[in-house]
């Protein structure tokens, strides 16, 4: 007799990454225990300080976008980033960003004409994850158990057995779900113990990480000069990093090191902060917490084994700029819950879960080098003689390297690109119909609906977003007046979550060129073409409710029209 599990899912870790699963998986009706060292709304560190616009298009999902946005920087605070020759020095250049209170309105800003209905939040994750852990709290069928240590996995073609205890070693027990997820970062054991390795760039850069306290450091800087969310600074003495974290007090304050000031241990942490500050020693301040980093570009061999899966830091570690490595790793287990919940709602096979590795693994890939390469443009820049000179030399100095700065960083704040561009486009899941995606980088994209792509957002004709009309399932945008009674009725079939969006051919956005365009609550494309008779409707959710079984890498294509074909 198998043994009755104590979860549906069991997830280790309950940082962001863990607590949005739980919140997802809940939401599907899928019960979980998440397994998570520190006390419940303990602190986390002082680190990612961005919430991406596809992550707010979920949390929308999730209904707590606005509690969300309504959190960390006041909501008259610009969100803005600055270039400047120190904190407290001259400034070069700036990215101008939205307030949240400003966030639907301003359209003054390189992310605001975005197609999107959440642009992107800047907020810490002091802020951030105690919203979402109080949410995890009360969902139904989730269980925290805080203060308690993960030991070890085994699993069998049932389900997945863990050892727990509490923190001392005591009261060791075990927890049985029928799959698992392991969200329990950078030092994954649960990575560790099914075997996948890291590989890749170990080490990009050393950052010395201060979060600092005091109240007078605003009155220190340019009253002409706006508040900024971050700031980067240069000079000849030191490179750094400054973010805002609640708009009054504290800031998070990144040293970067060169290979020998690494190596040597030789960089003083207060006087490298008051070099990037532009104060001097008679400035005080409080250090609230510190944390020393390496920046890496690492990526796991795989993500998952038999019923156990790994996402976030866990599966990856890059350099985190713009907050995407926390982003990717939201993306990474909202596209797991969803095929997971899936499978355990019943009207998917297991082979929808071959899914998750083939789908997320190449754009995390993909990501890390975008990160990387944007590192190392920024690890030594050539800095003029002149920058800091105030003299009509150095004026011109400032202007053209501001200049060239906020070229170099406009991407990675305004990444319409990470947000929108990324395809999955080797899934075994998704009807593809051979024509090529758009290519993307960290900053651009081109909208489309090729199949893998994700379905470009458009306001639907009574004002709503499409994206709040997307069903737990798939949902067929359809121009009026196109058949597809058979889609539907082969969905009722087999039990899939359905729903049909009609929309006016003169509403639909110029990407939507097919009548039919079927997406997934993910917000990605998985099939578009003409009106299908029964047995083409019947193959095609065979294909994507994981029935039909074939090779990661053969791809389904399918025109729209004739029978589904692997190429």
């Amino acid at each position: 007799m198998s043994q009755k599990p104590d979860a549906d899912v069991l997830i280790i870790g309950a940082g962001p990454v863990g607590l949005v699963a739980a919140l997802d998986l809940s939401a599907r009706g899928v019960s979980v225990i998440v397994v998570e060292q520190r006390e419940f709304l303990e602190p986390p560190n002082v680190k990612c300080n961005h919430v991406a616009s596809r992550t707010m298009e979920s949390f929308r999902r999730l209904g707590i976008a606005a509690e969300v946005r309504e959190a960390g920087l006041p909501a008259d605070y610009p969100q803005d980033v600055a270039f400047r020759t120190a904190l407290t020095g001259v400034e070069l250049a700036r990215i101008p960003i939205p307030a949240s209170g400003e966030r639907y309105t301003s359209r003054a800003g390189p992310d605001t004409s975005w197609r999107t209905p959440e642009p992107p939040h800047r907020i810490n994750q002091t802020f951030l994850e105690p919203i979402l852990a109080r949410h995890a709290a009360q969902a139904p069928g989730v269980t925290l158990l805080n203060r308690t240590l993960f030991h070890t996995l085994r699993q069998d073609a049932e389900g997945v057995t863990v050892v727990v205890s509490d923190l001392d070693g005591e009261n060791e027990r075990e927890l049985r779900g029928r799959y698992l997820i392991g969200a329990d970062g950078g030092r994954s054991n649960v990575r560790k113990q099914i075997g996948a390795k890291l590989s890749g760039d170990p080490v990009l850069q050393h950052v010395q990480s201060t979060c600092i306290r005091s109240a007078e450091l605003y009155d220190r800087m340019t009253a002409a000069e706006p508040r900024a969310w971050g700031y980067y600074t240069f000079n000849a003495r030191r490179l750094g990093h400054v973010y805002a974290i609640d708009g009054r007090e504290t800031f998070l304050v990144h040293t970067y090191l060169t290979s020998e000031e690494a190596e040597h241990g030789s960089v003083d942490r207060d006087a490298a902060i008051r070099a990037i500050l532009g104060v001097d020693d008679d400035f005080e301040y409080e250090v609230v917490s510190k944390e020393d980093w390496i920046a890496r570009r690492l990526l796991a061999d795989r993500f998952r084994d038999g019923r156990v899966f790994i996402a976030g830091d866990a599966s990856h570690l890059w350099v985190p700029f713009a907050g995407f490595g926390m982003n990717a790793g939201i993306a990474d287990v909202l596209n797991l819950t969803w095929l997971v919940g899936a499978h355990l709602g019943g009207w998917a096979e297991e082979g929808i879960l071959d899914a998750y590795e083939a789908e997320r693994r190449p754009i995390t890939e993909q990501v890390s080098h975008f990160a990387m390469n944007h590192q190392r443009k920024l690890a030594k820049p050539a800095l003029p003689v002149e920058l800091e000179d105030p003299t009509p030399e150095g004026e011109e100095a400032r202007a053209a390297f501001g200049a060239a700065v906020r070229t170099l960083n406009e991407p990675q704040f305004a990444a319409a690109g990470l947000n929108y561009g990324y395809v999955y486009d080797a899934s075994p899941i998704i009807a593809y119909d051979g024509e090529q995606a758009p290519g993307y980088s960290m900053g651009e994209y081109t909208p489309s609906t090729v199949p893998g792509c994700r379905a470009p957002h458009f306001p639907l004709e009574d004002g709503s977003s499409l994206y709040d009309r997307l069903s737990a399932g798939y949902t067929l945008v359809a121009r009026r007046g196109t058949d597809a009674a058979a889609l539907a009725a082969e969905a009722e079939a087999r039990g899939i979550p359905f729903r049909i969006v009609e929309v006016d051919a003169t509403a639909l956005p110029p990407e939507y060129r097919m009548p039919l365009t079927l997406v997934r609550q993910d917000q990605q494309v998985v099939w578009r073409g003409q009106a299908v008779d029964a047995d083409r409707a019947a193959e095609l959710w065979e294909l994507l409710r994981g029935a039909r079984s074939r090779h990661p890498s053969e791809r389904a294509s399918h025109d729209g029209k004739g029978p589904i074909t692997r190429r």
